[in-house]
């Protein structure tokens, strides 16, 4: 008997009732198999991921170091600060100044002052520590260690030149601010190996004039200076400088003289209450 279409789907309905229907595992099954990540996607994930590691890894470093730039050259900046007011001052009573200036040279050079150049008759260094001095400009070896403030501000004041002699003083020292670990007194050596400590050169010049012999430009040449300050940090165990240059001018008024006895003559004070009428 042929079957008319009303009858063929008839027959497919009830064929369609009659299947069982799958369970809900199954139906979460195939779900999960349809909603799940293909291999492209999970390769670009990846892709991406490894991306933003790179980019991490090779970002921070440079963000370290620029906080560490920051930090020391804010340092730096107190340092300089510090050491231009208490020169220019002439102060006597900073006496903790012997918690971080470890040690202080003078690489000096005497010149036969009566040849055109000047000709070097001899040269050597001076050094100071707290404890103990090397002073090889006098005869007699005097003993001079940096015991006080007035000490160390009286060595850092001498003046470029003195007389036949070129002067070249550096001072070696602890930060004086910063962490407050690293601050002396400080009794364990691998703290203070650590500590951040710089080199500080102090040059100090009487201001050129044109017109020296005039009356005004005469007492400017005796009655003000330059004070020039350079720090190098930071500084390593082995005594060499890192990278860290920077250098603080300033203009230093008053008599700039040699501390009377029984100072040592090699330490010099700036008094801003004292001029001299040109020469």
């Amino acid at each position: 008997m042929r079957l008319t279409r009303t009858h063929r789907s008839a027959d497919s309905l009830v064929r369609a009732f009659q299947t069982p229907l799958p369970d809900s595992r199954t139906r979460l099954s195939a779900l999960r198999r349809r909603s799940a990540f293909t291999l492209v996607e999970i390769a670009i994930s990846m892709a991406i991921i490894g991306f933003a590691v790179v980019a991490i890894i090779g970002v921070l470093p440079l963000g370290l170091n620029v906080q560490k730039d920051n930090r020391e050259e804010t340092i730096i900046n107190n340092e300089a600060n510090f050491f231009m007011d208490a020169i220019r001052s002439g102060a006597r009573g900073l006496d903790d100044l012997t918690n971080h200036v470890y040690a202080i040279t003078n690489f000096w050079t005497k010149y036969n002052t009566t040849t055109d150049p000047w000709t070097p008759i001899n040269s050597g260094g001076d050094g100071f520590v707290y404890t103990d001095s090397d002073v090889n400009s006098f005869p007699a070896k005097p003993f001079w260690p940096i015991t006080n403030g007035a000490a160390i501000v009286g060595v850092l004041s001498t003046p470029k030149f003195t007389g036949n002699q070129s002067n070249y003083v550096v001072a070696y020292t602890y930060a004086m601010s910063g962490s407050a670990g690293e601050q002396l007194p400080q009794t364990q050596a691998n703290i203070q190996n650590f500590a951040f400590a710089h080199r500080m050169i102090v040059e100090i010049y009487p201001v050129p004039n044109a017109d020296a012999n005039s009356p005004s430009g005469g007492k400017l040449v005796n009655n003000l200076h330059e004070v020039r300050l350079t720090f190098r940090w930071p500084l390593y165990a082995n005594g060499k400088s890192g990278s860290g240059r920077q250098t603080y001018r300033t203009i230093a008024g008053g008599r700039l003289l040699p501390a009377p006895p029984p100072s040592p003559p090699l330490h010099w004070f700036f008094h801003p209450e004292q001029y001299s009428q040109a020469q």
